[in-house]
């Protein structure tokens, strides 16, 4: 077989991931305060992309201006006529210090009075000194800035928030003299959570500080009597135990309950009641102390601040009965490309390489233009189709929730399922009942029973969590007992199906509800309410809501 060279022409299609196309697919996915971090960058990074403004630059009211121009207008026609002094006219600062005032016995004979007596220079010396001793009036004077309104900054009047960790090292400098306690005590407050708890395991502390385990229990002892009540604690029933030792109630009773209570977030009072060897009214008693506890004493004090959640999209109701879509325009960054300056430069520059940088410049800033213009529409087109796709959730609420995918509604915008997945990630929609994420309204689908249209399991999980808050405490309502009535409504669902949504939704199984509704009423009756038939049940998950608050 012979080898030969030979020339082919071939013509081909491939998708190619240019840089602009990865910006684009980068952008689609970032949220809105991502999106603005990353505009801002561009803003500082390209000289030839510049912000849009919606406001007009600042210039001089014309009113103002107008109005003083007269005004001078007027008084310089009084002056030529001789009128000035027949008005009350005040010649300007220029005037007065181009005026010859005479000698000093003219000025004299014209004030009737010695100069002494009119320019004396000791009050004005001490009017001096008054001002500079005065308290500061205005917000200049303070430092903070110009007093016009559009720069008056209260932030800057707002003191510094105090963490937990800054009130543990001040009491720590108080309470220790010796710098090995010191360094120790330092380091475990370095590892105090912003709950106030500390690692249940501080066995790896005495060997990275060099010190034995004796001594730091004992600094972890001191640590525990600081403020707040219950700080440094390791472990739930440790916090709740020193809190009661600085209430003076910590006694055998209390001390074995803090102990078992992992019985008291099942609510099993019984073995409660024999383990602290109590009757119902002192262990009814108990539990209200352990309820007036604080379980994390440190999230009272300074901790990371949440970022409000801006929605990219609102749906509103139209005249015609219908949603009106559309963008919140404060989440759009708005930029422009600066073609004048690009104009101006290429004209002047001489080298190559500056050449090269500022056409890079210009199409950077081009396609970042577009990429975000696209990316507006994108979720404009994708949030309106789920709008169309969901109008039974916007009209009547949650039980009306389609099954929906992504490919439902890429299939209806004739987009890609990798599209409208980027476009639904960390965004964020505005509607008469409430603020979703667009992810929210994608939910998998569960058979129907009589084989008719399938139902959202959104759906079926409100439908799940309506029919527990409507139980009657007599009648607690089983998964089975769930499952049955769902299939009356013509939902096909499994057992272990409503079970999975239950807990997800952190409702306790009917055996815990059933525990909890008792321990309800004997709670409602020792504290004097005797109508217990009127009872609702967000009163019986009260009390439940003990057990995840300890959890």
């Amino acid at each position: 077989m012979a080898l030969t060279q030979r020339l082919e022409f071939r013509q081909s299609q491939s998708l190619v991931m240019t840089p602009q196309l990865m910006q684009a697919i980068k952008l689609l996915q970032l949220s809105n305060l991502d999106l603005t971090t990353f505009v801002e960058e561009e803003l500082e990074r390209n000289p030839l992309l510049e912000r849009a403004s919606d406001e007009a630059p600042a210039e001089a009211p014309a009113e103002a201006g107008s109005y003083g121009d007269s005004e001078n207008g007027q008084g310089e026609a009084q002056g030529e006529d001789g009128l000035g002094g027949a008005e009350g006219f005040e010649p300007s600062q220029e005037e007065w210090m181009s005026k010859d005032l005479g000698t000093r016995a003219e000025i004299e004979q014209t004030l009737d009075t010695g100069l002494d007596n009119v320019f004396s220079e000791e009050p004005a010396e001490a009017a001096a000194r008054n001002a500079q001793d005065a308290a500061p009036t205005t917000y200049t004077e303070w430092g903070g800035g110009a007093s016009g309104d559009e720069d008056y900054n209260l932030e800057a009047f707002v003191a510094a928030e105090t963490t937990l960790s800054d009130h543990l090292a001040e009491q720590l400098s108080v309470a220790f003299t010796a710098p090995a306690h010191r360094m120790i005590g330092q380091y475990l407050i370095d590892l105090v959570d912003e709950a106030g708890y500390l690692p249940p395991d501080l066995g790896q502390a005495a060997e990275r500080l060099g010190a034995s385990q004796a001594e730091v229990e004992n600094v972890l002892a001191v640590l525990q009597k600081f403020d707040p009540p219950g700080v440094c604690a390791r472990s739930l029933s440790e916090c709740l135990a020193i809190q009661l030792r600085e209430l003076d109630r910590y006694d055998p009773a209390m001390q074995a309950l803090v102990e078992h209570l992992d019985l008291l977030a099942k609510r099993d009072i019984a073995a409660l009641r024999k383990i602290c060897g109590v009757d119902d009214e002192d262990i009814a008693d108990m539990i209200g102390e352990i309820r007036r506890l604080n379980p994390k004493p440190g999230m009272k004090f300074g901790s990371a601040r949440l970022q409000t959640m801006v929605p990219d999209v609102y749906v509103r109701p139209g005249p015609d009965g219908g949603w009106h879509v559309e963008l919140n325009s404060d989440t759009l960054p708005r930029v422009l490309v600066n073609q004048t300056y690009y104009s101006e430069l290429s004209k002047k520059i001489g080298k190559d390489g500056d050449k090269s940088y500022f056409t890079d410049a210009l199409q950077n800033a081009t396609w970042l233009v577009r990429a975000l213009d696209q990316r507006a529409r994108t979720i404009l087109k994708v949030a309106t189709e789920i709008v169309r796709q969901q109008d039974g959730f916007f009209t009547h609420g949650v039980a009306h929730l389609r099954p929906l995918n992504l490919k439902a509604v890429a299939d209806a915008i004739q987009m890609h399922e990798s599209t409208v997945s980027r476009v639904t990630a960390n965004k964020y929609m505005a509607t008469n009942r409430g603020t979703f994420e667009l992810k929210y309204f994608f939910t998998a689908s569960i058979a129907s029973a009589d084989g008719g249209e399938a139902h959202s399991a959104e759906a079926v999980r409100h439908h799940i969590k309506q029919m527990i808050n409507s139980e009657e405490p007599s009648a607690i309502l089983s998964d089975d007992t769930i499952v049955e009535r769902l299939r009356a409504l013509g939902i096909d669902i499994a057992r272990r199906t409503v079970a999975k949504y239950r807990e997800a939704m952190r409702i306790p199984s009917s055996v815990q509800r059933r525990r909890d509704n008792e321990w309800s009423t004997i709670n409602t009756r020792a504290s004097g309410e005797t109508d217990v038939g009127e009872e609702t049940p967000s009163r019986r998950f009260g009390i439940h809501k003990l057990r995840f608050a300890f959890a």
